[in-house]
């Protein structure tokens, strides 16, 4: 009697230890799935607000080339309005599209409203390319896009912070984040045509 019950505990506790190991080593498959679905994320899942407040899908831009740039409307580097609206002139029918997203975030460059700034931009440089709301491109309150293009574990390119007003963010026809330019490369220039065009 005293061998069958030794018996049984034995093969209890041999369950209970495989039993332990199932479960411990479970949430680290599921992490490591996880962290793979994040990186190389593509723009595509994304979903924000336009400068007049109505809904704008990346999804709607499958397929298109995409630049997408922090704007600001009392920046040095603000005369890159007109650049960027003779790039887009030149390419808009050839696949490709520039999305503006004007931010406060360096030295209070862009301290105006939605409607403030979308009348600057087609006063003065006559913008048509599209523009969303106000974000934040950095710090507690960076808005998810920005989360994505600078962090290396979510684009699946590179690790960036922006600079400056007017940095660049290249994504391909596949949705994919594909080149960071900095802000004092203007929009004409040709390595981003030669890009636009490959």
């Amino acid at each position: 009697m005293k061998k069958i019950v030794f018996f049984v505990a034995v093969i209890c506790l041999i369950a209970c230890k495989n039993q332990n190991q199932v479960t411990e080593s479970e949430p680290k498959i599921i992490n490591e799935e996880k962290n793979m679905n994040i990186a190389g994320q593509n723009i595509y899942s994304f979903s924000v607000e336009d400068i007049e407040g109505n809904r704008f899908n990346f999804i709607d831009l499958k397929d298109k080339k995409i630049m997408i740039v922090n704007t600001a409307s009392e920046c040095g580097l603000t005369p890159q309005y007109k650049e960027l609206q003779m790039l887009y002139e030149k390419y808009k029918n050839k696949n490709f599209v520039i999305i503006g997203f004007p931010s406060n975030n360096f030295g209070g460059q862009e301290p105006g409203t939605n409607d403030q700034i979308a009348t600057f931009c087609s006063q003065k440089f006559g913008v048509s390319f599209p523009m969303m709301s106000k974000i934040s491109v950095k710090g507690s309150d960076m808005h998810p896009i920005y989360e994505f293009l600078t962090q290396k574990k979510l684009n699946g390119l590179e690790n960036s912070s922006v600079e400056w007003n007017f940095q660049k963010y290249l994504i391909g026809n596949t949705g994919k984040l594909e080149k960071v330019i900095n802000p004092r490369i203007t929009p004409m220039d040709e390595t981003i045509q030669e890009w636009i065009r490959g």
